[in-house]
């Protein structure tokens, strides 16, 4: 028995540290972790279950190699990155072709509504695989969170912010290199890739993170003498749930009957300690460790719109070890990705529209999908096809985009039992002529909030009065994007940009939600402005020189999104709470829907929303959903062509 395997079956019997005997209190779950040693028919049970999946890999493995045909993904379609283009034109021409019936080509296979991350993989690999595909966008240019704006001279990125697990031959290098042919070109950033900082004035306290397999485990524990066995326990969580994140995956892929079955029977327990860990909140995990506040809020740093004591610990521990293999930034802007991927599509036959919103889904008598409504010019132009893939999520897919009838139907109904809206997202775009040198900046991401008790501050502020909340916003997220990529220097010269983000109550802006942008009025301004300057000001208590070099201060709303178009303005999609990632839920979120031909993808299926910046299960899932698709779909082609 390797130590590995060791170490992961003492997790599963006992995930609290050497000595303690308490047992962690429950939230939405229904069993604490057992303090007790395992049966022998447990244990039995525990090494036939390992034993079974390595035989099912290996029989699998054993039977491509001897009789499976090569993917046509598998052809060598990837070259090495060609120069950067820096041509607005010629980018525009990939990015921001608008929708012409005339464009549209004949005999599609697939529609996919929306130009997403998820949307533009799911297309890119179907059109890999042989299928016509058709991407429809809402918005003036295509990408989603990766696309780019700009403003007054200043260009931003709308929602990305960093990749990590770029390595040679990681995975996500693997997936990015497989939808844009390898032409996107990353630059490495700084080892120091975080600062938390807790508190404010006089008395706060700075915390760093560092990249690096060991060295980050390191550095934490020479910022926490007194927890260090605390620590080693958290990465002992960190490292069970990246190796093992596959078996969450799974559970949307095998029959829901099935994975019914090994959740409820508590097999699935047995196989890894991973199901306890996404069922469990980071604020039990953590304070069975240690006591320290401190610790508490670094675990928890990438905050998502929960607090810790309704976050699943999974999500936490991966969004840390995410970083642990240093972190990337796309030269050339966010934008560069979806840029490729375009290209890709259309060298398979695929194409990409803009300024094509979908109206609504085509439903025949029978519940079948025929195409898709798009307006335009007053008027609805039907775009057919047998297949349909939303990227819009499941909150617009489900009540907007289908007939009414279709919405009251109980199986749709319940597709959306377990989710709701994530919190809105309030971001300030700042631009500055000076260079990052003048003004003490760097590729570092910072991360400041007012106190320690993550859970006690955010109640509070959601909480809030409206008038009350600007003043009073507890935590927020700054980054450079300039400092981050090192053509900025060419492309801009003498200029620097900064990005904040921290999240909003939607309702706060609610009276202005049906009001077009430029009927919002003195009012709308005022009060969204009262938001920035606060976030500016307690950013230029970090960065004192911003100020007097400040030449623009834009402020987005969730009612404003940049062409996001999100429920309740919420980059996330669907809430991170604990209810949603109870094992049992993630296996019931699955790409196929009660609507026949009718699939999902993008970031409310993933396993983490964190869009395409934050964690590489996102785009790693993208491809296993289109390659569930693309399974469906050549039965379902074949039926409906003849």
């Amino acid at each position: 028995m390797s130590q590995d395997h060791f170490r992961e079956w003492q997790q599963v019997f006992h995930p609290l540290p050497c000595g303690s005997r308490h047992q962690w209190p429950t939230q939405a779950v229904e069993c604490c972790f057992p303090s007790r040693y395992p049966s022998a028919w447990e244990l039995k049970m525990s090494w036939f279950l390992l034993f079974s999946e390595w035989l099912v890999d290996w029989a699998r493995g054993t039977y491509w190699y001897l009789f499976g045909r090569r993917s046509e993904l598998c052809k060598g379609t990837i070259s090495p990155p060609g120069p950067l283009v820096i041509d607005e034109k010629r980018k525009n021409r990939v990015l921001r072709k608008e929708f012409d019936e005339f464009e549209v080509p004949k005999n599609l296979d697939v529609i996919v509504i929306g130009s997403g991350i998820g949307g533009l993989t799911a297309a890119a690999v179907l059109a890999k695989l042989g299928k016509k595909v058709l991407v429809l966008e809402e918005d003036k240019q295509a990408g989603g969170l990766c696309k780019t704006f700009t403003e007054k001279g200043f260009e931003f990125d709308c929602g990305f912010h960093y990749l990590g697990q770029l390595h040679e031959n990681g995975f996500l290098k693997v997936a990015l290199d497989l939808i844009s042919d390898g032409q996107v070109h990353f630059a490495e950033q700084g080892s120091h890739v975080d600062t938390i900082v807790i508190g404010k004035g006089k008395q706060h306290k700075e915390y760093t993170i560092y990249s690096g397999k060991k060295q980050m485990e390191t550095h934490l524990k020479k910022q926490f003498p007194n927890d260090t066995k605390a620590v080693e326990e958290l990465f002992k969580i960190m490292k069970i749930c990246s190796k093992k994140i596959h078996l969450l995956c799974m559970l949307k892929m095998v029959p829901l009957w099935f994975a019914r079955f090994i959740l409820c029977s508590g097999i699935a327990d047995l196989i890894s300690p991973i199901f306890r860990y996404s069922r469990t909140s980071t604020t039990e995990v953590v304070k069975s460790f240690t006591s320290n506040q401190d610790l508490l809020t670094v675990f928890s740093q990438t905050f998502y719109g929960v607090p810790p004591k309704n976050a699943s610990c999974m999500i936490d521990a991966l969004f840390l070890h995410h970083s642990k293999r240093g972190r990337y930034y796309p030269k050339g802007g966010a934008s560069e990705i979806p840029y490729h991927i375009i290209q890709v599509l259309e060298k398979h036959g695929g194409k990409v529209l803009v300024s094509a919103p979908v109206s609504s889904i085509l439903v025949d008598g029978k519940q079948n999908v025929y195409g898709v409504a798009v307006k335009t010019a007053g008027e609805d132009v039907e775009v057919r096809a047998p297949v349909i893939i939303s990227n819009v999520g499941m909150f617009t897919t489900f009540k907007k985009l289908l007939p009414p009838e279709i919405q009251a139907n109980a199986d749709v109904k319940g597709y959306l039992h377990t989710l709701k809206p994530g919190k809105g997202f309030f971001q300030v775009f700042a631009g500055f002529n000076a260079t990052k040198e003048e003004l003490g900046i760097s590729s570092t991401n910072m991360r400041l909030y007012k106190s320690n008790n993550m859970d006690e501050m955010m109640e509070e502020y959601f909480a809030s009065d409206k008038e009350d909340a600007p003043e009073n916003i507890p935590m927020m997220y700054v980054s450079f994007p300039s400092a981050k990529d090192p053509t900025s220097i060419t492309r801009f010269p003498g200029q620097s940009r900064m990005v904040i983000h921290t999240m909003v109550n939607s309702k706060w802006f609610g009276q202005w939600n049906n009001i077009s942008e430029t009927e919002r009025g003195l009012e709308y301004e005022k009060y969204k402005m009262r938001f920035a300057y606060h976030l500016f000001d307690w950013a230029c208590v970090h960065f004192p020189k911003l100020k007097e070099k400040l030449v623009l201060l834009h402020a987005v709303t969730p009612i404003n999104k940049h062409g996001l178009g999100a429920t309740h303005g919420s980059m996330l999609s669907a809430e991170h709470s604990l209810e949603r990632y109870q094992p049992l839920n993630i296996a019931m979120t699955r790409c196929n829907t009660p609507v026949k031909n009718l699939y999902l993808s993008g970031n409310t299926l993933s396993l983490s929303d964190k869009t395409f910046h934050e964690h590489s299960n996102v785009g790693s899932w993208f491809i296993g959903l289109a390659a569930i698709i693309k399974k469906y779909l050549t039965v379902n082609v074949v039926i409906d062509q003849s």
